[in-house]
């Protein structure tokens, strides 16, 4: 199994507004260069996560992207069936009264224990939250940005 780019660039997105921007509205542009992704493919990945609930959006020169949630409430099994649908290993179940084929008792064996492996790897999923990529960040030593504080005399 593997990721699409859509869901690595969507969590590492929603890592870059939780981690480089603390709560603040945050420019796609932005998380476009810190991150690498196509801008346009950023803002395509960010209306499906405002769909979700997940991300926020704001108008206006001090606009851009927030989450929607504390990033301790996001979890990247949210995020990725959110984008990509439910996390399945296996083919979905057969309709009610489909016709028996060769071969339909091994492939029920075999789908049951895909199904049992699915719940694992999306149990596995919604184990992580965006605040444990912050704190994992931290952890390797990854410098925030320092807070910029506006200071005006008279």
């Amino acid at each position: 199994m593997k990721l699409s780019n859509k869901g690595r660039y969507a969590i590492g997105a929603l890592f870059d507004i939780a981690f480089y921007n603390a709560g603040r509205a945050t420019q796609v542009k932005d998380i476009a260069a810190r991150e690498a992704i196509p801008p346009r493919f950023l803002e395509q990945i960010f209306q499906d996560l405002k769909r979700a609930g997940i991300v926020a959006s704001k108008r206006g020169p001090q606009g851009g992207y927030t989450l929607a949630r504390s990033a301790r409430e996001i979890r990247l099994g949210d995020v990725v069936r959110a984008l990509e649908g439910p996390l399945a290993l296996g083919d979905p179940k057969p309709e009610p009264g489909h016709r028996r084929k060769p071969g339909a008792d091994t492939k029920r064996v075999t789908e049951s224990v895909l199904g049992d492996l699915s719940q694992r790897v999306e149990a596995c999923f919604d184990a992580v939250t965006i605040a444990d990529l912050c704190t994992r960040a931290d952890d390797m030593g990854i410098a925030r940005p320092a807070v910029q504080r506006i200071v005006y005399s008279i």
